[in-house]
């Protein structure tokens, strides 16, 4: 599991590969991931905007910006916290994704809440160190 937390805004990411759905013959890898925020400020926060960068091990980056997640912009009051799972393809056996979270705090303050960057592994890949 990975994790970031910004001004008291926890974000955790559990990324899992989806088998069933990747076909390596046909170079598509796919993997889910299970995010879970939560709200350990003193402030109700929604989430307005996301936005993911992600890359694949060749370096071929793609962005993905727009309103809320899976279709809804959760209003998370203090103690509150909101899990969702999303999924990303790649046409590699790994890659990398990051991002952050657009918030508007009820004061109405805009900020950004820190995605944790977190690999996408296949089962079985052969890591290389140099």
């Amino acid at each position: 599991m990975y994790r970031a937390m910004t001004r008291d805004i926890e974000v955790t990411v559990d990324p899992y590969y989806l088998d069933e759905q990747s076909d390596p013959d046909d170079s598509r890898y796919v993997w889910g991931y299970t995010v879970v925020i939560s709200n350990n400020s003193d402030l109700a926060v929604t989430l307005v905007n996301r936005y993911w960068h992600i890359t694949d091990e060749n370096g071929q980056v793609d962005e993905v910006s727009g309103p809320g997640v899976i279709g809804e912009q959760p209003h998370l009051k203090p103690g509150d916290s909101y899990e969702y799972s999303s999924g990303c393809p790649l046409d590699t056996p790994s890659g990398l994704m990051f991002g952050h979270y657009e918030m508007q705090a009820e004061t109405g303050e805009v900020f950004t809440v820190d995605i944790p960057a977190f690999s996408l592994d296949s089962p079985g890949l052969l890591r290389v160190l140099n």
